[in-house]
C-alpha cells in the first residue's frame, strides 16, 4: 500500500518569519519561492505545514 504524498509550494518568503517558522520551511525541503516539493502525509509534516500555513499551497497528490 502507498503512502498519502502532499504537495507543499513555498509562495510567500520567511524573511522576517519567526526562527521556528522559518525551521519548519526549511524541514519541509523549501528553499526557496515557488519551490515544491512532495512530503508524505503524516502528523509531523501536516503539524509543520499548518504552522506556516499562510506561506503555503498545499496540494493533495
Amino acid at each position: 500500500m502507498a503512502d498519502k504524498r502532499i504537495k507543499v509550494t513555498l509562495v510567500k518568503s520567511p524573511i522576517g518569519r519567526v526562527a521556528r517558522h522559518r525551521a519548519c520551511v526549511r524541514g519541509l525541503g523549501l528553499r526557496r519561492l515557488h519551490h515544491s516539493v512532495e512530503v508524505t502525509d503524516t502528523p509531523e509534516n501536516r503539524g509543520m505545514i499548518n504552522k506556516v500555513a499562510d506561506m503555503l499551497v498545499v496540494q493533495e497528490v
